[in-house]
């Protein structure tokens, strides 16, 4: 880490706005990841469960039919979906959890949207024999029930969140306020790169293995080449592990697709990098861009994807969008919907709705490219979590 990462900057993005009772815990916690970031042992406790546990690494699948829909490019699918849990959040999850067990804390929590972070959390909770507590809003609890069981099922109390939009903001905030009351013992979770230093930091390096996988993969695939990325971006924490690796790959251009929802008005998308109206604010901990409102509150935004419904986005995100780094983007609902029913019938594989804004940004790409450029599209996580949130919003019946 440099310098100006290790004082939880990414250009005037990141830093710690929170209430004085949660520093000692934030220090301690940097202090801690400081040391085992380093630690060969720690690293290769981390690798061995990323390999024997989690499933490590994940193929880059050549998706041969998708390429002829599109008639262009060559198109390549980052399975995140095959993970243990069925998303990539497991990468992160199973990095602060050995943490925290060598921190000596007894609890973990977690906060959630679409409940695969949940999920992940519940999993390593469990696997290390430690109580675990996630907070979910209750509109995401009854958009996402079979996660909500699969947490409970793994020993997880979930906590319902009815204040606000009842949503991941709101989550949010329950879980930073029940660690604040509980920091001795507890360790929090974060499940994007979002949130106070050394959050975004740690987030981002537990996901960047999807990155270097990608890019030793692709040498394999292509000789090397590689001339687009694409990741879905909601707090961003799985594209920030897509990009990471290639930040200074010029050649290599990214794409961060956000959600634009119903349409371009202020609450109906959660559009905060990819929308003209969004500014940068605090939000969760972090200065970072924001959705709001003329007088500066963060206002409700909306998405089909319980896991992109956030009006923040990580700091380093809002960096790499300053700089043009990563060029981030809009996919709205119905978009997404045909992306997640597309690679369904010609793949045979069902993504999750957040990584079917990803996919559905290929009908945008695709026309623009060469025969023989080489595009790499994160697939986040898998969707039958989602199933019956589409056959809802497609108006059929099971």
């Amino acid at each position: 880490m440099t310098g100006e990462m290790k004082k939880g900057r990414f250009g005037k993005f990141g830093g710690q706005y929170v209430p004085e009772i949660v520093m000692p815990v934030l220090n301690e916690l940097e202090q801690a990841y400081e040391k085992y970031s380093r630690d060969e042992e720690f690293l290769a406790e981390l690798r061995k469960y990323y390999m024997e546990y989690a499933g490590r690494p994940t193929l880059l699948y050549y998706a041969e039919q998708l390429t002829k829909h599109y008639g262009k490019g060559k198109i390549y699918l980052k399975r995140e979906d095959l993970l243990h849990t069925g998303a990539h959040k497991i990468n992160n999850a199973l990095g602060q959890v050995l943490l925290a067990k060598r921190m000596g804390k007894k609890r973990v929590i977690a906060e959630t949207g679409a409940g695969q972070h949940g999920v992940a959390t519940a999993t390593v909770a469990a696997l290390f024999g430690m109580e675990c507590r996630v907070f979910m809003g209750t509109v995401d609890i009854e958009r996402q029930k079979l996660n909500v069981f699969k947490m409970k099922l793994l020993g997880a109390e979930v906590v319902p969140v009815t204040t606000g939009t009842a949503t991941l903001k709101d989550a949010t905030s329950e879980a930073i306020r029940y660690w604040a009351a509980h920091i001795e013992d507890t360790h929090y979770i974060i499940g994007s790169a979002v949130g106070p230093h050394p959050y975004p930091t740690m987030v981002r390096d537990f996901q960047s293995v999807i990155g270097r996988e990608i890019r030793q993969q692709i040498k394999t695939e292509t000789g090397g080449r590689l001339d687009y990325l694409l990741a879905c971006v909601g707090g961003g924490s799985n594209a920030i592990g897509t990009f990471y690796e290639f930040k200074d790959d010029a050649n290599v251009r990214k794409f961060g697709v956000e959600a634009a929802g119903r349409g371009p008005a202020i609450g109906d998308n959660a559009q905060t990098l990819s929308s003209p109206a969004s500014r940068p604010g605090v939000l969760h901990g972090a200065y970072s861009y924001l959705a709001q409102d003329e007088d500066g509150q963060v206002i409700e935004v909306y998405s089909i994807s319980a896991g992109l419904d956030y009006p923040g986005v990580g700091p380093e995100h809002s960096m790499f969008h300053e700089q043009g780094i990563v060029k981030y983007v809009g996919i709205n609902d119905q978009e997404a919907l045909e992306a997640f029913q597309l690679l369904s019938r010609l793949e045979g594989i069902i993504p999750a709705v957040e990584s079917s804004h990803a996919l559905a940004y290929l009908a945008k790409l695709m026309p623009q490219t060469n025969e023989d450029e080489v595009v790499v599209v994160t697939l986040s996580g898998r969707g039958d979590k989602d199933v019956q949130q589409v056959v809802k919003a497609l108006g059929e019946e099971i």
